[in-house]
């Protein structure tokens, strides 16, 4: 798939945040489908996982930011991270979504700092919100490691009640 627009490639140390790509998909829908996406709309079946993967296209092209497809250095797809922002959301969000390869080795922190330093820097976004599951403390002990300060709760078009995280800017290079 290559697409008639440009999708920037971070590194990172251990990671490269990539445009998203066909052979995302199973992962995708693994995850999607599984219990771990409650937090993020999930479970879903792969029909509704396609039209996510063409809706974060669809953001990448309109806006300029998106999920980026999360790969290590040794090509694994081990989740996505990044910058995205629905019709109707207050304002841009940075957001992970880590798969089960991926959790518990500091891949969302990392690819989370390169994300937000990127919106920072290539677009002037920031200091961004991460909107997260009140019962998903996982993501909300990621969002303090990330320097992230609870500010309010918000009720959110799609998911409810979620609470939003404020950021420090991204890290100006």
């Amino acid at each position: 798939m290559t697409l008639p627009f440009a999708i920037p490639t971070l590194e990172t140390d251990r990671l490269v945040l990539r445009a998203p790509a066909d052979r995302d998909l199973p992962a995708m829908a693994e995850f999607m489908a599984s219990g771990r996406s409650a937090h993020v709309g999930g479970p879903v079946d792969a029909a509704q996982t396609w039209r996510g993967f063409l809706a974060n296209i669809g953001l990448w092209a309109l806006r300029g930011f998106g999920f980026y497809s999360v790969d290590t250095k040794a090509g694994e797809f081990v989740g996505r991270v990044g910058v995205i922002r629905h019709e109707g959301w207050p304002e841009p969000e940075l957001a992970w979504h880590l798969f089960a390869n991926g959790e518990g080795k500091g891949y969302a922190h990392e690819a989370a700092l390169a994300a937000r330093t990127d919106a920072a820097i290539r677009l002037g976004l920031g200091p961004l919100v991460s909107m997260i599951d009140p019962a998903n403390t996982r993501s909300q002990a990621l969002a303090v490691r990330l320097g992230a300060v609870r500010e309010a709760d918000y009720l959110h078009p799609t998911f409810g009640t979620v609470q939003i995280w404020r950021h420090p800017l991204g890290k100006l290079i």
